[in-house]
């Protein structure tokens, strides 16, 4: 995946920077355009709290939604920037991703950890059209399929349900010893969002896109789970964070012998953690002001 991720970045990077130096002198301000657009996305997750070890893995029925609003202008024949705003959920359980009778899930069964997590996400991409429109936005093709790469700011907050079903905000217990260490993980992130989609033209206002993201985090705390469990249970305070960071492990019914917990793995800490945003949009064009030629 992550060469993937490098590869698809460089793609793009290299196919606008050609695609510019060629076209922009021959595409005129007039051609230009903005357009702005609502969409209705699923978002998932990629983590710890998944039903296999692996970044492919998810659970559909973990989707939750996710709202967002775009700004597009177009530059070129086939590069336009866009700005965006998105607000949507994440979640996970292994009580419902794990299967006690999986070997490779045991640990993640007897684990029972859960997290939801919503993500507030501004972002700023270069899209790259597969198909160019030397034209004014009246012209455009009808079906035009893209790639995107670029970089988002996102503000997250895991949370996690309790014994009675409240959910609590996990950073700052410091579920693995994070408060006598002093290293606790942000709530604000840099992502590096990249995928692509289709867009289909209604009418001369208005197009409806399909698009799927991947976003690339630097952290592998968007579920709260990555090292190791405490030494001893006695080193986080009695309360909320000794429930979710020693005793909720300790509430799944010992089926596999003694779990060996203190100091041992609870997450995968050489992973960051990933969330992908699928969707349906609308973009309403906003016609520019075309000047009318004078004549002396």
């Amino acid at each position: 995946m992550k060469k993937l991720l490098t590869l698809t970045l460089t793609l793009v990077l290299a196919l606008v920077l050609v695609a510019n130096q060629a076209s922009a002198q021959q595409f005129s301000k007039r051609k230009q355009y903005n357009s702005v657009g609502a969409s209705l996305n699923a978002m998932n997750y990629f983590g710890d709290i998944t039903p296999k070890p692996s970044i492919a893995s998810f659970r559909f029925a973990a989707t939750r939604p996710n709202l967002g609003f775009t700004f597009t202008h177009r530059f070129a024949p086939r590069i336009s920037g866009r700005v965006g705003l998105s607000y949507g959920r994440i979640t996970g359980d292994d009580a419902k991703a794990a299967d006690d009778t999986d070997p490779d899930a045991k640990y993640r069964y007897t684990r029972n950890m859960n997290f939801r997590n919503d993500i507030l996400e501004v972002s700023a991409v270069g899209i790259f059209d597969l198909i160019e429109n030397r034209n004014n936005y009246l012209k455009r093709p009808d079906f035009v399929p893209y790639v995107f790469g670029g970089v988002a700011f996102y503000r997250h907050n895991p949370k996690a349900a309790d014994a009675n079903g409240n959910y609590v905000r996990l950073q700052p217990l410091g579920t693995e010893g994070q408060r006598a260490t002093g290293d606790t993980y942000s709530l604000n992130g840099i992502s590096l969002p990249f995928g692509g989609g289709v867009r289909y033209k209604l009418n001369k206002s208005f197009d409806l896109g399909l698009e799927i993201g991947w976003r690339k985090t630097f952290s592998d705390y968007l579920d709260d789970v990555s090292g190791n469990y405490v030494q001893s249970r006695d080193v986080l305070p009695d309360g909320p964070a000794r429930y979710f960071g020693w005793d909720i492990t300790n509430a799944r019914p010992d089926t596999y012998g003694e779990f060996n917990q203190g100091g041992g793995q609870r997450g995968k800490s050489n992973e960051d953690d990933w969330y992908i945003v699928t969707g349906v949009t609308v973009n309403y064009i906003l016609a520019p002001r075309i000047k009318s030629p004078k004549f002396r």
